[in-house]
């Protein structure tokens, strides 16, 4: 799909509608997660790498909150063991319309599942990887221990969950810098001031980070025994939790 240039809060809106991945998110995502998240082109390579480690024969890669696939798509291309197959979810019909549309262009001898539906509905089952790349902060704060729990369950043992989000800091020195930082990349991307101001508006309450302490905590009450950050941009982070 050609990307489009985001430019959904360029003019000042009446009334700010809380974010969603809808149709007019679904043209300009590619552009708009560019610039929006620091370091995201990295951690998408590096997922299809960590996948070409971590898969196993006979087993299911998960890719939560796809998005338009490019975690799945990374993956995709790493894995080399026969037999695994990559399952790719999003509550977004339009996300997930796309995806298929674009897959189609596509061929590859892993195959893709493109499933539109709630994460928290899916069961996991027989995983080797698990990815969810920057998905948990749109979760109720109240679901995000459950759905952790669930997908320790369904990986099999030796398996890797790929965790990235949004942070948030317990020193409000770190946190008011790491906001001014992430500010300041996203203008060197060309958002104007009135962008940056109603998109954060628009997320307000809808994307709520937390501290690495809260997610490392959360991810060791459900059974990992290993969890370390590897990548971090100002105030964008990967982990990884090992099984």
């Amino acid at each position: 799909m050609p990307a489009s240039k985001d430019s959904l809060y360029a003019s000042p809106l009446g009334e700010i509608a809380a974010f969603s991945f809808d149709e007019n998110v679904v043209k300009v995502f590619p552009d708009m997660i560019r610039r929006s998240v620091p370091g995201y082109g990295t951690m998408i390579s590096a997922i299809g790498l960590l996948a070409g480690r971590y898969a196993r024969e006979n087993s299911r890669c998960y890719d939560l909150g796809c998005s338009l696939g490019a975690a799945a798509l990374a993956m995709r291309a790493n894995i080399a063991v026969r037999n695994c197959k990559i399952v790719a979810v999003d509550c977004s019909e339009a996300m997930i319309e796309q995806c298929r549309r674009d897959i189609e262009l596509a061929p590859a001898e892993v195959d893709i599942e493109w499933r539109c539906a709630d994460i928290r509905d899916i069961e996991i089952r027989d995983a080797s990887v698990v990815v969810l790349n920057f998905t948990l902060q749109f979760i109720p704060l109240e679901d995000r221990g459950r759905l952790i729990a669930g997908l320790y369950d369904g990986l099999l043992p030796g398996g890797v969950l790929i965790l990235s989000e949004k942070l948030a800091f317990d020193d409000k020195r770190q946190q008011d810098l790491q906001t001014e930082m992430h500010h300041l990349f996203k203008k060197a991307q060309g958002y104007s001031e009135l962008e940056i101001s109603q998109k954060r508006t628009a997320l307000e309450n809808v994307l709520i980070p937390e501290t690495f302490s809260e997610h490392r905590a959360r991810l060791e009450a459900a059974g990992f025994s290993s969890v370390e950050v590897w990548f971090q941009y100002f105030n964008f982070a990967s982990m990884i939790a090992l099984k």
